[in-house]
């Protein structure tokens, strides 16, 4: 167990090339259907094609071409994907003489994905490979990877291989996987073992003689399947999760032990990630926050971020906790819901960072650069993005997003996160839930929550005409101040004001006939107007 099926030693992990990530996956899920020659080309990250969007691939991107058909449309991909390590199309591929000759011109790889998997699985896999050390320092590189080990398994074992949780989510796979059931190849393209299945494995015991014993275990499967031999993965006596062959035949005893002394590594590798990423979780939150807060160390740690140089703008989503919910289920919620808007908005910009602050997750989103006299459209854009990501959570997650106005520079997103704030802040007042509002619409709410929160400090009161009205309500049941608030709402329209408060208009002119006389309030002055509007807004009542 000392190297890698790659011949490579394990606490060296090759970079992320493009030839490392087609022998992970295997020919199961992407094929190689055009090559400009090696398959050397570093992958940085994945890019999903919008014909409707700039094309700006970040270099050394996978471009998944979602809906790209015939060699035309191929060969216009590989154009506008310059820079990229590879476009992504779904088999079959029309792959003719115009796309051989652009894809020699562009040195961008044609790949065919299996028509099994769904775009979401591929995004999923590919950065299950890329994720791995992206905020590690240099000379700081992880020791070994997962899937470097179950491809070491695969080839002590000679069979594929699957190391999964103890939920029977699939962590890493082993190449080869072509050669087992339709079974294991839902499973990869999942990532999860499928319903079905585990229950038939429940039933028959299979998890409790695995959790149980400290041997692997052998498992004979009916049909066309291929049967099975499972590990468990375990510290101790805490169970981490299992490794999982398909077979013909029962093991060797020489293999068997081999499969053990694996567990055992692969038990250290998973204790190195769960401790890994909890210190990259507070590691990328550090980064955000500083960002968040400007200063003199914004700068690094958006470098860090790889956000330094973007136009961004800040989203600050807030989860709404059920009453009477126990304090430490929603401390676990709101990382779950973190977690989701760093997997959401990571899949529109791979330099996009979430991270929660307090009780609030926030997530910087680099937007591509545009006219700046249109920031109001790329504010929308960010505001779309909220409404996918809330709609994609939604109804597990009940929560309302505030979106910022756009920073052009990184001195201007500290502006950007306190908009977000203030749109969260007018939703919360609105009672709102499951909403996305971008600051410019909700400016001058904005606006009156900050005079009301200046007026609450200096402990102020209504005063002139309205303070008067309200009087007059207290003392004598009267119905003055609504009167009022249904005259300026229905700009002095008598009977639509009347309707609203259900009573005769000759009534209502009668009550605003009253009012006047009490408070003194000249309706026909607009500033007179404007004055009680906004204590009415400020003070309610």
């Amino acid at each position: 167990m000392a190297a890698c099926a790659y011949g490579e030693p394990m606490n060296n992990r090759p970079r992320a090339s493009l030839g490392r990530i087609l022998h992970d996956l295997g020919s199961t899920v992407l094929d190689v259907a055009a090559s400009p020659g090696d398959l050397d080309a570093e992958v940085t990250g994945v890019h999903i094609h919008d014909p409707f969007d700039e094309p700006l691939v970040q270099p050394g991107a996978i471009v998944l071409g979602v809906g790209v058909r015939g060699a035309p449309e191929i060969s216009a991909l590989l154009q506008s994907a310059r820079g990229a390590a590879g476009v992504v199309v779904k088999l079959p591929v029309d792959v003719d003489e115009q796309v051989r000759a652009t894809v020699l011109e562009t040195g961008v790889a044609v790949l065919g994905l299996t028509r099994a998997a769904s775009w979401a699985q591929i995004v999923a896999l590919l950065r299950s490979l890329l994720a791995e050390g992206d905020l590690s320092e240099p000379g700081e590189g992880p020791q070994g990877d997962l899937f470097s080990l179950a491809n070491a398994v695969c080839a002590l074992l000679d069979a594929p291989v699957t190391i999964e949780d103890r939920s029977s989510r699939v962590l890493a796979f082993s190449g080869r996987q072509e050669e087992a059931d339709p079974g294991r190849v839902e499973t990869v393209l999942g990532r999860q073992v499928p319903p079905r299945y585990r229950r038939m494995l429940e039933d028959r015991g299979v998890f409790k003689q695995l959790y149980q014993g400290r041997e692997p275990v052998y498992i004979e499967l009916d049909g066309d399947s291929i049967n099975r031999v499972a590990m468990a993965v375990r510290s101790g006596d805490e169970i981490l999760g299992s490794i999982w062959a398909a077979v013909r035949e029962p093991l060797t005893p020489q293999r068997q032990r081999a499969l053990a002394d694996a567990a055992k590594i692969v038990a250290l590798q998973l204790l190195r990630e769960r401790a890994g990423a909890d210190t990259q979780r507070r590691l990328r939150a550090d980064l955000l926050s500083t960002v968040l807060a400007g200063g003199a160390d914004a700068a690094e740690a958006a470098g860090r971020l790889g956000i330094a140089t973007q136009r961004l703008c800040v989203l600050a989503a807030q989860l709404i906790d059920p009453p009477g919910v126990d304090p430490a289920r929603a401390e676990g919620d709101r990382q779950r819901f973190c977690d989701a808007l760093a997997l959401h908005v990571a899949a529109i910009h791979p330099k996009a960072a979430a991270a929660p602050v307090g009780s609030v997750a926030y997530a910087v989103l680099p937007l591509n650069p545009g006219d700046p006299s249109r920031a109001g459209d790329e504010e929308a854009r960010a505001v779309h993005v909220a409404q996918s990501f809330l709609a994609r959570v939604g109804p597990r997650h009940t929560a309302n997003v505030g979106v910022g106005r756009l920073a052009a520079s990184l001195p201007q997103v500290t502006r950007s996160r306190a908009d977000a704030d203030r749109a969260l802040r007018v939703l919360r007042a609105r009672n709102a839930t499951g909403e996305a509002a971008g600051y410019s619409t909700v400016h001058f709410e904005s606006l009156l929550l900050q005079v009301a929160d200046v007026a609450n400090a200096e402990e102020q009161t209504p005063t002139g005409p309205y303070q008067r009205l309200i009087a007059h309500d207290r003392e004598h049941g009267s119905e003055l101040v609504s009167t009022l608030r249904a005259y300026l709402d229905a700009f002095g329209d008598v009977n639509l004001a009347s309707a609203q408060v259900h009573v005769h208009p000759n009534t209502f002119r009668y009550r605003l006939k009253r009012l006047v006389e009490i408070s003194g309030l000249d309706l026909s002055d607009p500033d007179a107007r404007l004055t009680v509007m906004l204590q009415m807004r400020i003070f309610g009542q």
